[in-house]
């Protein structure tokens, strides 16, 4: 089994009084961080104009739910191999592969429209390339951003990571709405722009995104195992992976709810968008709260709180009867996700070593995401068998008994930071 070698030392960039220079003059950071705010922006504007693209095409949200599950099927089937070829491969040069992969499938839509040749099986087999180069993509990210910032700035370079996705969430479901109803091709054309830009930054990192290696030398499935056995035997990780993927396969159909939702109002595309951006809003606040509130809370007390807030304010959006309260209510509801996943991030990532972070990650997603499909399908069929209110409720029940479960969760109680 391959085994890493002493990483040679990174000197520490200090400002003169001593501290840790800020992440504004890390050079590599804000490229790795430049090329991802351009493409969780493009990816923000396809999300909201896929499934309407797909419910345009065949006026079904359990069809629209089917070809959303097959962008998370990856999660479930290919995270733990994955996680061990990342940390095998070169990160960067993987990453640059996906995004090339990623603009070409997301271009191929525009092409088809054009063509008028686009229909439901190329929708489902782009949406299942996207999923599976996001994984990839994904975890190699995550296992470099250690690399490149000090551990001194690693909260703060994941709180500016989450502002800026939450920043993504603001404006780019808006100006999907206002590409989509320009033409139907205008979104994804978009989005294969943003990979694009993505993979030119990629090409200007010159630290390596990951620590000396020698060559891999055992089997995959060792490695995946090693993976396995290494997060279930930490206790605290393992049951932030079993509480993080509860309440995030009660989570995932939420965009298709709200679209729903919005639809039952009569709301237009953009004003879809506008009740979108309500979420981008709230999760720039939370994710502005999220460094004073780790600063002032011990790590178990913040998570319980923000898992019973994740739960109760999912029932905000039953109370709303126009788009200017359905877009309050999901920002309400939105302001709670980055406090909870900053806080589980920064601390998984801090208790994992370099050589395990890309199989830590898989494993990790795997247990929160490899359910994802059944979670976007569920939601679906619910959708159109009892309409978005009552599967909001029946969704919300699962939620308030994984917070109860973090509540009785003793080691979690007492839980610091450096636990």
């Amino acid at each position: 089994m391959a085994k890493s070698i002493a990483p040679r030392p990174r000197p520490v960039a200090v400002a003169i009084d001593g501290r840790p220079s800020s992440l504004w003059r890390n050079r590599d950071y804000m490229l790795l961080w430049a090329g991802q705010a351009v493409s969780s922006f493009g990816s923000q504007i396809t999300q909201l104009t896929f499934p309407l693209l797909v419910l345009a095409i065949t006026g079904s949200p359990a069809q629209a739910g089917f070809v959303g599950a097959l962008r998370a099927l990856p999660f479930a089937l290919l995270s733990l191999p994955a996680g061990a070829l990342v940390d095998r491969w070169d990160r960067k040069r993987l990453m640059i592969w996906c995004d090339a992969g990623r603009a070409v499938a997301l271009g191929s839509v525009p092409l088809a429209l054009a063509l008028g040749l686009l229909g439901l099986p190329q929708l489902a087999l782009v949406s299942l390339i996207e999923g599976t180069l996001f994984l990839f993509f994904n975890l190699a990210e995550s296992s470099a951003l250690p690399q490149v910032v000090e551990r001194e700035q690693l909260p703060g370079a994941l709180t500016q990571n989450q502002v800026t996705d939450s920043l993504s969430q603001l404006l780019g479901p808006s100006l999907g709405g206002a590409l989509y109803a320009l033409g139907a091709a205008v979104p994804f054309v978009a989005d294969a722009v943003s990979y694009a830009a993505s993979l030119l930054t990629l090409f200007f990192i010159r630290r390596p995104l990951q620590e000396e290696r020698t060559a891999a030398s055992g089997r995959l499935r060792d490695e995946m195992a090693e993976g396995v056995t290494w997060l279930w035997g930490q206790t605290m990780l393992r049951f932030l992976a079993l509480l993080t993927g509860g309440l995030m396969v009660c989570s995932v159909g939420y965009p298709l709810i709200m679209i729903i939702l919005g639809q039952q109002i009569g709301a237009s595309e953009l004003e879809i968008g506008i009740i979108f951006a309500g979420g981008g809003a709230g999760s720039i606040v939370g994710g502005l709260m999220t460094p004073w509130l780790q600063r002032r809370f011990r790590f178990g007390p913040l998570m319980i709180w923000s898992a019973w807030l994740w739960a109760l304010t999912w029932l905000c959006v039953l109370v709303a009867p126009n788009v200017p309260t359905l877009a309050l209510a999901n920002a309400a509801a939105f302001i709670i996700v980055p406090i909870y996943m900053i806080t589980q991030y920064r601390y998984r990532l801090a208790a994992t070593p370099d050589r395990l972070q890309g199989r830590m990650n898989a494993v990790f997603r795997l247990i929160v995401w490899g359910s994802q499909p059944l979670g976007i399908a569920l939601a679906g069929l619910l959708l159109e068998r009892i309409g978005p209110q009552q599967t909001i409720v029946w969704l919300f029940v699962p939620q308030l008994i994984l917070a109860l479960a973090a509540t009785a969760n003793g080691a979690l109680r007492r839980a610091g930071w450096e636990s």
